[in-house]
C-alpha cells in the first residue's frame, strides 16, 4: 500500500514538473516584460528622476505634486473621466445592438459581419487622420454635407466643446470590433429553449430581450464593461495625433500627460508616478465593479458570479 502511494506522489510530483515547464515561458515573460517594469516603475516614482541625471530619493513627493501642485493632472483627469462616463456605455450599447442584428438569419451574414468587423482592425493611427478629414470645418466631408442643408457645422476637433464628444464618434467608430465579437459569442450561447418557452407564454419581444437575453448575457456585459473602462482610461493614440491634447487641453487625457511627463520633459520619475496613480484608478473601479457584479450577474445556475 505504502509503494503504491509513493508511486502516485512521484507521479503527481511528475505531473506538476511538466506543467510549470510548459508555462514556464510564460511565467519568464512576466517576470521580465510585467512585474519587472512595474517594480522598476514603482522605484522611480519615489524618486525625483529627469533623466540623464541619477534618480534621486524622495518619498512620495511625485504622488503629493500630483494632486496639490500639477494643475494639468487635473485636467487630464476630468478629460478622462468624462471620456470613461460617455464613450463606454455608448459603446457596449452599439456593439450589442450589432451583435443582435447580426445574430439574425439574414442572407449575406457572413459578409455583414466582416463589414462592421473590419474598421476595428484599421490603425488607430489610419482611423484619426481619417477623421480629422472628415471633420475638418472648412472642407470636411461632415460639415460639407450640413451646409447642404442649410446648417453650420461644429468646428469638432477645432473646438473645446465639441473635441471630446468628436473623439468619442471615433471611438464608436470600430464599436463592431471585439466587443461585438463577444456579444455574438455570448447570444449563440443562450438556449433557444429558453426562447421557445417564451414565446409559448406570450411573452413579446421586448419582454425576452429584457428577462431571457439580458440576464444570460449579463457575464458578457460584465466582461466587456470591466475591459472597456479599462481601455478607455487609457485612451491616447486618437487624441494624441487627431488633436495633440488640444485645443485649450480638452483632449488632454491621462496617458497624454503621462505621455509628455516621461518623454518631453523627461521627468521619469514623476510620469512613473502617474503611472501608478492610474494603475490604483483602474483596479479601484474594477473592484468596485467585482463588488457590485454578486447583483446583476448570473450564470445559468442562477448562482451569483462573485
Amino acid at each position: 500500500m505504502q509503494a503504491g502511494r509513493a508511486k502516485l506522489s512521484r507521479v503527481a510530483l511528475v505531473e506538476d514538473l511538466w506543467g510549470y515547464l510548459f508555462i514556464s515561458p510564460w511565467i519568464i515573460g512576466f517576470l521580465i516584460f510585467t512585474l519587472g517594469p512595474m517594480a522598476v516603475s514603482l522605484y522611480y516614482g519615489l524618486t525625483k528622476y529627469e533623466f540623464p541625471l541619477p534618480p534621486r530619493w524622495v518619498g512620495a513627493q511625485n504622488f503629493i505634486d500630483a494632486f496639490t501642485k500639477d494643475t494639468l493632472f487635473r485636467v487630464a483627469l476630468g478629460n478622462t473621466a468624462y471620456y470613461v462616463i460617455f464613450s463606454v456605455p455608448l459603446g457596449l450599447a452599439i456593439s450589442l445592438f450589432l451583435a443582435l442584428l447580426l445574430d439574425r438569419k439574414i442572407a449575406g451574414r457572413a459578409l455583414w459581419r466582416t463589414i462592421y468587423y473590419v474598421p476595428s482592425i484599421v490603425p488607430v493611427v489610419v482611423t484619426a487622420f481619417l477623421f480629422g478629414y472628415l471633420f475638418q470645418p472648412e472642407y470636411g466631408l461632415i460639415n460639407g454635407m450640413l451646409r447642404s442643408i442649410g446648417i453650420q457645422g461644429p468646428r469638432w476637433f477645432n473646438s473645446s466643446d465639441w473635441v471630446k464628444p468628436t473623439l468619442i464618434l471615433l471611438a464608436l467608430w470600430a464599436a463592431g470590433g471585439a466587443t461585438m465579437i463577444i456579444f455574438l459569442a455570448g447570444l449563440q450561447n443562450i438556449p433557444t429553449e429558453l426562447y421557445e418557452a417564451a414565446m409559448v407564454d406570450g411573452a413579446g419581444r421586448w419582454s425576452r430581450f429584457w428577462n431571457i437575453t439580458i440576464p444570460m448575457l449579463s457575464p458578457t456585459i460584465f466582461f466587456n464593461l470591466v475591459t472597456g473602462i479599462i481601455g478607455a482610461f487609457k485612451v491616447f493614440t486618437s487624441a494624441y495625433v487627431a488633436t495633440a491634447g488640444g485645443p485649450n487641453y480638452a483632449s488632454y487625457f491621462f496617458v497624454m500627460h503621462l505621455f509628455n511627463s516621461g518623454f518631453r520633459d523627461l521627468n521619469m520619475g514623476y510620469a512613473s508616478a502617474l503611472a501608478w496613480i492610474l494603475f490604483v484608478i483602474i483596479m479601484v473601479f474594477t473592484l468596485i465593479q467585482l463588488k457590485f457584479a454578486r447583483r446583476w450577474v448570473y450564470y445559468e445556475s442562477d448562482t451569483a458570479l462573485f
